[in-house]
């Protein structure tokens, strides 16, 4: 078996030629999948699991503490490991450090579906949020939209938003923090949410038209970063039906309540990559739910692996 760390995964991934093999994955006819999340005293465990044909089988398992960068010293908020199994033998071929494969797979199946959906020449992105997500996701969508000039980052608590900002001060755009978020949506073209939030951060009647929302922080059935007017003014999408229809906040609360249907969300990556239609127009307002799932996890660990990095024990 192969023990694969974070520096390995560091070392032998790319943004654009992860969301090119993310993109070929997603053409796969035969996965499945299963989800168990479980919660104590605000902290949760979830396990995600995948079948893909021609890649095999998966389980990833990883902890969220959201209090643990505020521990001293800090510590990872997400933390866990992903079993890779070979899909010829059933035997285990792979540890995956999970922390390190849950950002990279995270923000670039963001970027893939900024890359389905975002008009080709953006300039400003507006992310929303400042933690552990907040930099590969940037870093990934500047990837696949080089026509960004300019990042705005807003977070409740600005210190926070500021470190961010600084830290990305190697990137060759703009970066600003904003003071009112409600200020900044009308200027974005490209907005991305990575928050823990569990009522609305994002007013739909604020969007410029032509953008894309990028939705990413949601994973539970009780949070949401959209208010309706999101949903009801973009055209819908999700990276996959099985693991957000149902299953996210997101979408659970407003179809419970009439504001949308199944039939609302237009399409998933899998239906995308096989052709299905996306953006319609330059001023259509697009939006997209990033709900991760292992099939992603399996994908991304798949490509690291092809790459010949980690230690056999």
């Amino acid at each position: 078996m192969r023990i694969v760390s974070a520096a390995d995964i560091d070392q032998a991934l790319s943004w654009k030629s992860l969301v090119e093999a993310l993109r070929a994955a997603h053409r796969a006819e035969e996965v499945d999948l299963g989800d168990t999340l479980l919660a104590s005293s605000g902290r949760k465990m979830l396990v995600r699991s995948a079948w893909i044909g021609g890649l095999g089988a998966g389980v990833k398992a990883v902890t969220v503490y959201p209090d643990n960068p505020r521990a001293d010293p800090p510590r990872p908020s997400i933390q866990g490991a992903m079993l890779v199994f070979d899909e010829e033998t059933g035997a285990p071929a792979a540890l995956v450090d999970g922390a390190a494969l849950t950002a990279w797979k995270t923000a670039a199946d963001s970027a893939l579906g900024s890359d389905f959906l975002s008009r080709p020449d953006i300039a400003t992105m507006l992310m929303v949020g400042a933690g552990s997500m907040a930099e590969p996701l940037i870093r990934a969508h500047l990837a696949v939209r080089p026509s960004l000039s300019r990042v705005t980052i807003f977070n409740r608590t600005r210190a926070r938003a500021e470190a961010l900002a600084e830290r990305m001060s190697d990137l060759p755009v703009e970066m600003v923090v904003a003071e009112d978020l409600d200020a900044a949506l009308p200027e974005a073209d490209l907005v991305t949410t990575a928050t823990m939030s569990e009522t609305p951060v994002l007013a739909g009647a604020r969007l410029k038209p032509g953008c894309h929302v990028d939705l990413v922080g949601a994973y539970t059935p009780t949070m949401r970063e959209a208010d309706d007017a999101v949903l009801t003014r973009g055209r819908l999408f999700v990276d996959c039906r099985h693991t957000t229809i149902g299953e996210i906040g997101e979408l659970i609360d407003p179809m419970a309540r009439g504001v949308i249907s199944d039939a609302d969300v237009r399409a998933d990556y899998f239906d995308l990559a096989k052709g299905a239609e996306g953006r319609t127009s330059p001023d259509q307002i697009t939006v997209c739910k990033n709900g991760g799932g292992a099939h992603l996890d399996l994908m991304v660990a798949r490509h690291v692996l092809d790459q010949g990095v980690g230690r056999d024990v």
